[in-house]
């Protein structure tokens, strides 16, 4: 494994972490800008609205309250010029007005008849009989309150002094007759407040928000700092580094992805070392083999240049020994290597320990090794042939294990759910020195043997959910083998 990544990935990767906080930032304080702005000014209105209606009430209440107290037949006396003359009746009428406007803390308070004419105003100013040109702001108003009820205005206006002012009326009668109105204008000072408190609101919003903001940074660069560590170690396996561990992180959801990736890491790692270690293997045991058909081949060639034919035949046939054992070597490494998916089928126990002995009778028929079985029955749902040449393997090695004369015995026995498989032999056992490595491919004690046999059993066992262990004396050797049952033995 060699070589490095191209940059474009890596920096993509960089590129998205570092959006993660203004993804964040953006999913953080959008929706929270919105709430708070759709808030603040249905707030801002509904409380206007409330204000306004509340002033208007009072206005017009107040406008009423003093509309009582005029004669309607009396302000209907007062004619142009007498605010210059300064009739009495005049007078009496804007003392009560003045009165009003005074105790109320009103800006404005006058009398018109019901073609809008003044006939009295006091804090506006205008001369008894002309139109008043307010009345043309509020004319469907005023067509109520001239239909006798009392209104105010519907729209606020700003008086000289920039200030917001709403008018309240009232009808005049004279009788059952409406004869006229009076207009009181009072202040909106409430919109001060009101003003205030949406600054407030906006302020307290953007305290809010920039809360918000560091808060989502924060967890952006909480987030994005086991992230970059994830995605460095991805880079470190990517560029061939599979020796450093991939830290652990806290956080649950990516603490599962670094195990992930460590596990990950470890098995790449496995499959590297045990490819190396094959090569190396399959490289040291053809090396032998070549060397001999090398040599025999040029012996074969010299004796054919000097006429002898008999010496040219024992090359001849040591060339196909080692072509065979070449052949071995390649088998048994391309049945190691390759990745056989399990045809399992239901298996008959004492039936797979018998085919395996069966297998290897002849070779302990000639070593002076007897072969016995005791098996149990039971069904195994396996790949038969798979199971044949593990057992095979383990049963090949005890037979070479035994001297001429003793016995390998091949037991089987169901217990808990499992079938337990037994080779035992009377061999010298295994050296305590190489009880660590026998499951290691290439590894062999033998002149002629691939070290392949135990790796392929334990890797066929491991693929059956199975196990292979063993024990080992001077005289007693013993493999064991152990399968979960099939389901017609359950």
């Amino acid at each position: 494994m060699s070589g490095s990544p191209p940059p474009t990935p890596s920096l993509g990767l960089r590129g998205a972490l570092g959006s993660l906080s203004a993804r964040l930032l953006l999913a953080f304080l959008l929706p929270t800008l919105v709430l708070f702005v759709l808030t603040g000014a249905a707030s801002y209105a509904l409380a206007r609205s409330i204000l306004e209606e509340e002033l208007g009430q009072s206005l017009s209440a107040l406008a009423a309250a003093t509309a009582s107290q005029v004669s309607g037949e009396r302000m209907l006396t007062i004619e142009l010029g007498d605010d210059v003359q300064g009739t009495r009746t005049w007078r009496n009428l804007t003392r009560l007005l003045g009165e009003v406007r005074q105790a109320s803390g009103l800006r404005r308070v006058f009398a018109v008849d019901v073609q809008g004419r003044v006939r009295a105003d006091v804090g506006g100013g205008l001369p008894v009989g002309v139109e008043a040109p307010e009345l043309a702001r509020d004319r469907l108003e005023l067509a109520r309150v001239f239909a006798g009820e009392r209104a105010a205005s519907q729209v606020l206006f700003t008086g000289s002094d920039g200030q917001l002012y709403k008018t309240g009326y009232a009808p005049v009668r004279q009788g059952d007759t409406v004869v006229g109105a009076v207009a009181v204008e009072g202040s909106a000072a409430f919109f001060d407040s009101l003003a205030q408190l949406s600054r407030t609101f906006t302020a307290a919003t953007a305290v809010a928000l920039a809360v918000l903001a560091a808060v989502a940074v924060l967890t952006a660069r909480g987030l994005a700092r086991p992230l970059r560590r994830l995605m460095d170690s991805a880079l470190r396996i990517g560029r061939g580094d599979l020796t450093t561990p991939v830290p652990p992180e806290p956080t649950r959801e990516i603490g599962v992805l670094a195990r992930e990736l460590e596990v990950m890491r470890g098995a790449l790692e496995s499959r590297d070392r045990q490819l190396k270690l094959m090569l190396a293997g399959v490289a040291h045991e053809v090396r032998n083999p070549l060397g001999g058909i090398e040599l025999f081949s040029g012996l074969l060639a010299e004796d054919l240049k000097a006429g002898t034919p008999a010496e040219a035949a024992g090359h001849v046939s040591r060339i196909q020994r080692e072509v065979a054992y070449l052949q071995r070597i390649v088998e048994d490494f391309l049945a190691f290597a390759r990745e056989q998916p399990l045809a399992r089928a239901p298996v008959e126990g004492p039936a797979l320990l018998a085919d395996a002995c069966e297998l290897l009778s002849v070779e302990a028929e000639t070593k002076g090794v007897k072969l016995e079985v005791e098996a149990a029955p039971a069904w195994l749902e396996a790949d038969g042939s798979l199971l044949t040449a593990a057992l095979v393997n383990l049963v090949k090695n005890a037979v070479q294990a035994s001297p001429p004369g003793q016995r390998v015995l091949v037991t089987g026995r169901a217990e808990a759910q499992r079938y337990t498989i037994q080779v035992r032999d009377a061999g010298p056992g295994i050296p305590e020195a190489e009880r660590e490595r026998i499951f290691e491919p290439f590894f062999t004690t033998r002149e002629k043997g691939t070290g392949l046999g135990l790796p392929l059993a334990s890797k066929i066992v491991r693929a059956h959910g199975g196990e292979l262990e063993f024990t080992s004396m001077p005289g007693a050797t013993t493999f064991t083998l152990t399968l979960p049952l099939g389901l017609s033995s359950q």
